[in-house]
């Protein structure tokens, strides 16, 4: 290793242990990091670090428009602090790699999808009954709670009371944990899946309650594989692409509609259903009001019974 990669490496270690130090998980950002010091040991780049080779580095990974941006974001502001220890470090543009701030509309499912899918996820790998019952159950707890899939994914034996029906989901987005009560059916199903996987792995290789064929803690990367089989088994593989993501759409406009049918007072109610999903302000849930057709016409007609529309 070159003196100036040998140096680097030291930095940036002690840079993480500083952010981790100050309650930041820092897990992506780190291996990003450290992919910049082997770039720079396998290039034999020479110091100080420029913005050539800040872009250089970036532009070398294989993702997105958004996803370069955020890794030229993470270099930015490790370049400030390693310019405290050397002056020569080059400020980097924030505008260099702009984001993209269009968000790709989500898919809400209609009933009848959601039962396709629900019935394709029991056919995915036929000699792997295991790896089926696991991501039926997975995509049920998604689509009636609004979870986030790695909140899912990241539950703990011990975070599922199969007494109560309460979810006690850790790590969250933004760092808080929260209680999720589910329904009885999601419970009823949970339980089913929890004496069936522990009978397939009575010796299990983690804690974790969502396992993988292996035993092991199911991975995103494994979530995503066989949702994507599950959807092409139920016909949902159009051009418009199902992300796991969408169900935590589709929860909330659902629920807003079961209030629109109940009459209730939606915005004041918004704040409840703010707090279940785990965000850090109501407003944030904006985001996931995606109106549909029917939750157009809906409020429509609730504006218009009201005297709201003259």
């Amino acid at each position: 290793m070159s003196a100036f990669a040998k140096i680097l490496a030291e930095k940036i270690e002690r840079y993480i242990a500083l952010r981790r130090s100050l309650g930041y998980s820092f897990k992506k950002q780190a291996a990003t990091l450290r992919a910049l010091a082997q770039f720079v040991e396998t290039e034999q780049l020479d110091g100080p670090l420029t913005r050539g080779m800040a872009l250089n580095f970036v532009l070398s990974w294989d993702g997105t428009t958004n996803g370069r941006a955020i890794r030229h974001g993470v270099l930015r502001r490790f370049y400030e602090y390693l310019a405290i220890y050397d002056a020569r470090t080059e400020a980097l543009d924030p505008r260099a790699l702009p984001r993209s701030r269009a968000i790709p509309p989500p898919r809400i499912l209609s009933d009848s999808e959601l039962g396709s899918l629900m019935s394709a996820c029991g056919r995915v790998s036929p000699g792997y009954p295991q790896r089926a019952m696991t991501l039926t159950v997975l995509v049920g707890v998604l689509a009636s709670t609004g979870l986030r899939s790695g909140e899912a994914l990241r539950l703990d034996r011990a975070d599922v009371d199969l007494v109560d029906g309460i979810l006690h989901v850790r790590k969250t987005k933004f760092r808080k944990d929260r209680l999720v009560p589910v329904h009885a059916t999601t419970l009823a199903a949970l339980g089913h899946y929890a004496r069936h996987r522990d009978a397939a792995f009575p010796a299990p290789k983690d804690c974790a309650f969502f396992l993988s064929s292996r035993g092991g803690r199911l991975s995103p990367a494994g979530l995503g594989q066989a949702f994507g089989a599950a959807c092409e088994l139920a016909g949902l593989d159009s051009d418009k692409r199902l992300r796991p993501h969408d169900l935590r759409h589709r929860f909330a406009v659902t629920r807003l509609a079961v209030w629109h049918r109940e009459r209730a007072a939606v915005q004041a109610l918004l704040p409840l259903l703010a707090t279940y999903l785990g965000h850090a302000h109501y407003t944030d849930t904006a985001y996931y009001v995606r109106a549909t057709a029917e939750l157009l016409g809906m409020a429509a007609d609730r504006a218009f019974a009201d005297g709201g529309v003259s």
